[in-house]
């Protein structure tokens, strides 16, 4: 099939460098509104279209993908899609459900696949802790923590404009949510977000939220970009013991309980006094476990589109699983904005 990338930006060569590998698709080409990067792709190879109008024209190209600002999503995707396009989205998909639910009314009035580039289900922190979760490593798990900290601010480019859909909410918040309805599956009753505005006052540079799931289990979502010191990326706790990842790089461990009659703890002294409640297990009760190993191919989520649209499989990142991501967006800045717990099912 024959690929067509519409926003040479980063996100974009990133997309062509995949591509390239994968033999089942065909680059026809790129757009970029900017004259200086249709230029760039010529010289990198690519053939670059002249305009948006003339790469929607082509007979050739099966499929597009759109890595464009965040207001951009929408339009050009339903312009593709009426164009006879199958079409990806960078994410955000776009800036709201109402948006959204446009997007998927003209992905089935012109009957075309539409999807929304989830890459990050493919990390492989994330899944790691998804097998522990699924596995049930810790027995129940009552608590999940998932951060990703940064020192550098909100980029200086159009992801510090409220306009553009800039903010960290929608910029890594997107992720993660979808990272944590892809681990938990159950639904969500209710959520509470605050932002800060440390290095910007447009947008978010940085976000908590506390959500709560049906049955009782909660998890803390967390983006900071004026972190000099960072927090574990995840934390999982469990009824059985905890699970820690504290990178990108895997360093991390499950520690398990192995003798849970042997209560006894050697107190902990401090300046002011001493505690037995916080004191640490002894090593003779708790076992200590690698994590297990997980590979993954970010490629696959092409390789499902293409076979999507054959008929061949089933999308993995489905229009129901992009609507629960937005609105529960929409429920953290809610909440950020009204100060309150926001209490929907989702």
């Amino acid at each position: 099939m024959k690929w067509a990338l519409i926003g040479y930006g980063g996100m974009g060569h990133w997309h062509v460098s995949k591509l390239k590998t994968l033999p089942e698709i065909e680059i026809a080409g790129i757009y970029d509104i900017l004259p200086e990067k249709r230029a760039q792709a010529e010289a990198d190879g690519l053939h670059a279209y002249p305009t948006l109008e003339a790469l929607l024209a082509d007979p050739a190209v099966d499929f597009v993908t759109i890595a464009t600002p965040n207001d951009f999503h929408k339009p050009i995707a339903i312009q593709a899609m009426a164009a006879g396009k199958h079409v990806i989205s960078e994410k955000p998909v776009t800036l709201s459900s109402r948006d959204l639910q446009a997007m998927i009314d003209a992905s089935r009035k012109y009957d075309r696949v539409f999807s929304v580039h989830q890459n990050r289900r493919w990390d492989e922190d994330f899944l790691v802790m998804k097998q522990i979760y699924n596995e049930n490593m810790l027995g129940r798990v009552f608590n999940i923590e998932s951060r990703v900290h940064g020192s550098r601010g909100v980029p200086g480019d159009w992801r510090n404009t409220w306009l553009q859909g800039g903010g960290m909410i929608l910029d890594w918040g997107v992720h993660m949510l979808d990272q944590l309805l892809q681990l938990v599956d159950d639904d969500v009753i209710s959520t509470f977000c605050t932002v800060s505005h440390v290095t910007n006052d447009e947008v978010d540079d940085g976000f908590k939220a506390i959500i709560t799931f049906g049955s009782g289990l909660t998890a803390q979502v967390e983006v900071g970009t004026s972190n000099f010191i960072n927090l574990p990326r995840w934390y999982m706790q469990g009824e059985n013991g905890t699970a820690i990842i504290n990178d990108w790089a895997l360093n991390g461990e499950i520690v398990k309980v192995s003798d849970w009659e042997k209560r006894d703890a050697v107190p902990v002294v401090t300046a002011a006094g001493l505690t037995k409640t916080m004191a640490p297990r002894t090593e003779e009760t708790i076992k200590r476990y690698p994590l297990p190993t997980v590979e993954s191919d970010v490629r696959d989520y092409y390789r499902n589109f293409v076979k999507a649209i054959r008929g061949e499989e089933k999308q993995l990142v489905t229009h129901a699983q992009m609507m629960r991501v937005v609105k529960l967006m929409e429920a953290c800045f809610k909440s950020a904005e009204e100060n309150a717990v926001v209490h929907t099912r989702i």
